[in-house]
């Protein structure tokens, strides 16, 4: 799914990748909304959230909300420029972002349980599964050319990373 691009990729590819992405990413958002009580794919609705915490003047939580943000950025701008510095028709350029994925969700998962509720530790956990979401993104929109992607906010957000990489 990875291996092949530009003419060489397929309708098949892409659904195959398309598929992969959904499962990841459902997984990952249950666990967050599930363990932290947080959205983990979901820039658009952080966005309305962000806007309307500042309304409420709840800047504790904005401040929170716009660290999400800015990790989901933050992961497809590293996924990206990682690609763009191996290069994208290298044979391991996909490996790094999908090994930095997997490891911050493990460390998510085997420190998971030490969740206390706090603020600080619900912007760490959930912040870690937002940075690796925004690394998968960015991935999965290089590797297909932009065919397979997120819509709104999200779709904006990874398109950012990518080219600020």
């Amino acid at each position: 799914m990875l291996r092949h691009l530009g003419t060489k990729r397929t309708y098949a590819h892409n659904v195959k990748l398309a598929s992969l992405l959904c499962i990841a990413a459902g997984f990952v958002n249950a666990a967050g909304f599930l363990g932290f009580s947080v959205l983990t794919t979901n820039v658009t609705g952080h966005a309305a959230l962000f806007a309307e915490r500042i309304a409420m003047q709840d800047w504790k939580t904005a401040r929170a909300i716009a660290l999400w943000m800015f990790l989901f950025l933050a992961g497809t701008f590293v996924s990206s420029l990682i690609v763009s510095f191996i290069g994208r028709n290298q044979r391991f350029s996909y490996v790094i972002p999908i090994l930095i994925e997997v490891t911050v969700l493990l460390g998510v998962s085997l420190f998971g349980y030490r969740y206390n509720h706090s603020l600080v530790a619900k912007e760490i956990f959930a912040g870690s599964l937002l940075f690796a979401m925004g690394l998968q993104n960015s991935l999965v929109s290089i590797v297909s050319g932009s065919v397979v992607r997120t819509t709104h906010l999200t779709g904006t957000f990874t398109d950012l990373g990518i080219e600020l990489g």
